[in-house]
């Protein structure tokens, strides 16, 4: 007896079996578990009304189809593929190969049999962490199958012939969101925790998802609002966006906040911050642990941000010279005014950025010397290497949005966000898709998050002058981009450049970055920073994450520069401030906001900021 329930144990050990394990997956209530389906069933309907009625109210128009443009790109990938016979077979052999060695392993297994561990050609994958993703031999197979048909997916683009380069892109970028999409782990039946989670709570968990669902397409009107955070965890100026300030100066564009002193002196030339309009300022303002702004005003900078209004219809013709002239030069004459400086260090961030060089550029032309020092987080300048946003950029596209925006004035926040959430699929849509919708909990409260679901609306004239000027007709790299009448040219940008990239940044490639470094007249200080987009440029000095590198010169390619730079572990904070001392440390005694010409309108962090699309 003893030999044989040792060799029974033995069995169970390599084929990854356990009895017991099974237990989880018996229903023990059907009657129950049937009558929560039918409720969870009723709330998928109540999803789908709230989904359909504005569009039958004509709230909601769908001009732009990105289905169609998916099924036009890959069209060409199987066109390619089935063309020919032997191209098909070769196809075809390549998928059943692997499908056939998974089988085989999956009988063995089943049998009792020792099997050798799965191939190292599968990916790893924090999706499948589960450990019933390898010791139950249905969610094995299911798994394995499922990543060698989405490796395979990937190689048939990679091997198509007769793509040009946009086709391609667009082709891979559609196969990795069709892959992410169709994995097993979003799917309740093909989900080891979510069926077992299902059976304990008889199916209680999918009532409340579909719920969740039901509440998120409402939200959204009529669009799914995807819930990445608990925002009742969250309220601007009480537990995010605290930093002391007062909003100096407001137009119908933008309010100007400048914040209050926390050291007796100041730098004589203060900081002006342009953020990205597509998203909220308070991303350099998460938190006093997070804060960028707190950590510039503790080290003596007189800052200044631009908040910019989260626009409606009656901001449709706003376009890129608006933002130059009502928001950059609004808020260098508020500077001066409160300040009396006529001379500035300014930041731009993102696309924030991309406007600040084009206002570089211009008051170049005009000899305007306000901003004596740039420094641009995560910025493209040029657009040749601009990852995965270009997947949405072509003619037929873009003017599919123009068409859009031309109806209501503006582009919904939700189009941006859920372009920025396509980009990394696997982590920003389907986790939440199963631990809302179909585990039926609440995220967690996480205020990166938060910010993420804050999106904003975007001027219809703004928005279709910056995918056609810069990401469709690269024109501010090529001095071809017409400001006021004016040619404008990077070129004549002489001042002082620190340019910050992000290793892993899928909004704003560091190749991208790094390339558009170079286009500036002066000789920019180029550093590359871990992480990503964000995280990689919101990473305080007291956590000691992540690391920069830095090298003597832009030269050469990206990979040659990495090749040659300098490791520092750690955040680039202190660089940058180190950066912004040389270019001047005068101090002067610390200046209240406003001074005394201007009247603060309110308290930080404004007006602007709280309205939510």
């Amino acid at each position: 007896m003893g030999g044989k329930d040792q060799s029974s144990r033995a069995g169970d050990e390599f084929t990854g079996f356990d009895p017991a394990a099974f237990e989880a997956y018996l229903v023990k209530d059907p009657q129950t578990l049937a009558m929560n389906i039918a409720r969870a069933a009723e709330n998928l309907g109540k999803a789908a009304t709230e989904w359909l009625g504005p569009r039958e109210r004509g709230e909601v128009v769908d001009v732009v189809d990105p289905l169609t443009d998916m099924v036009k790109t890959l069209s060409k990938v199987i066109e390619y593929w089935m063309t020919e016979p032997q191209r098909t077979l070769e196809a075809q052999s390549l998928l059943m190969s692997s499908y056939m060695g998974i089988w085989m392993n999956t009988l063995s297994r089943l049998s009792g049999e020792q099997v050798v561990g799965e191939p190292d050609s599968l990916p790893k994958d924090k999706r499948f962490a589960d450990e019933d993703w390898r010791s139950n031999p249905f969610f094995a197979l299911m798994r394995q199958v499922y990543l060698v048909t989405a490796t395979w997916a990937e190689k048939l683009v990679e091997r198509s012939g007769g793509l040009d380069e946009h086709t391609r892109h667009k082709a891979a970028f559609y196969v990795k969101q069709m892959t992410a999409a169709l994995s097993p782990a979003n799917f309740a039946l093909t989900n080891p925790e979510v069926y077992r989670q299902m059976v304990a709570t008889n199916g209680a968990n999918l009532v409340a998802g579909m719920q969740k669902l039901a509440e998120d397409v409402a939200a959204g009107g009529g669009e799914l609002r995807l819930r990445q955070t608990d925002a009742r965890n969250f309220q601007l100026g009480t537990n995010i966006a605290v930093t002391p300030g007062k909003v100096v100066a407001r137009n119908p564009l933008c309010e100007i906040i400048q914040y209050q002193p926390s050291t007796e002196t100041v730098f004589k030339r203060p900081l002006l911050i342009v953020p990205p309009w597509i998203n909220k300022y308070y991303i350099l303002d998460l938190g006093p642990q997070k804060s960028f702004i707190k950590w510039c005003v503790d080290q003596g900078h007189t800052v200044f941000v631009v908040s910019w209004v989260n626009p409606d219809e009656s901001h449709a013709t706003m376009a890129w010279e608006e933002y130059v002239r009502d928001g950059i030069d609004f808020a260098l004459q508020t500077i001066e005014t409160a300040t009396g400086e006529k001379q500035v260090n300014a930041i731009g961030y993102c696309v924030g950025g991309t406007l600040l060089a084009a206002a570089l550029a211009y008051h170049a032309k005009s000899r305007n010397r306000r901003i004596r020092s740039a420094t641009f987080f995560t910025t493209q300048v040029d657009f040749v290497h601009a990852g995965d946003l270009k997947v949405f950029v072509d003619e037929e596209q873009i003017a599919a949005i123009e068409r859009q925006m031309s109806m209501t004035g503006y582009l919904a926040g939700s189009k941006m966000a859920s372009a920025f959430n396509m980009l990394r699929a696997s982590e920003l849509i389907w986790p939440y898709v199963v631990t809302n919708y179909l585990k039926g909990q609440e995220p967690m409260a996480f205020d990166l998050l938060y910010w993420n679901s804050d999106s904003t609306r975007m001027t219809a004239a703004n928005h279709a002058f910056y995918l056609r000027n810069c990401y469709l007709q690269n024109k501010l790299s090529q001095d071809e981009m017409q400001l006021f009448g004016k040619t404008v040219s990077l070129t004549d940008v002489t001042i002082p450049i620190y340019s910050l990239a992000t290793r892993e940044d899928h909004i704003a490639p560091a190749r991208s970055v790094f390339l558009g470094s170079q286009h500036f007249g002066s000789d920019p200080t180029f550093v590359l920073s871990g992480s990503g987009h964000i995280a990689g440029v919101v990473n305080p000095p007291e956590r000691n994450k992540y690391q920069y590198w830095t090298s003597d010169k832009i030269a050469g390619s990206f990979d040659d520069w990495l090749a040659a730079a300098t490791e520092t572990p750690g955040s680039w904070w202190p660089h940058w401030q180190a950066w912004m001392e040389r270019q001047s440390d005068k101090r002067v005694a610390a200046r209240q906001p406003g001074g005394t010409a201007l009247t603060p309108l309110c308290d930080a962090p404004g007006t602007y900021v709280m309205v939510r699309s």
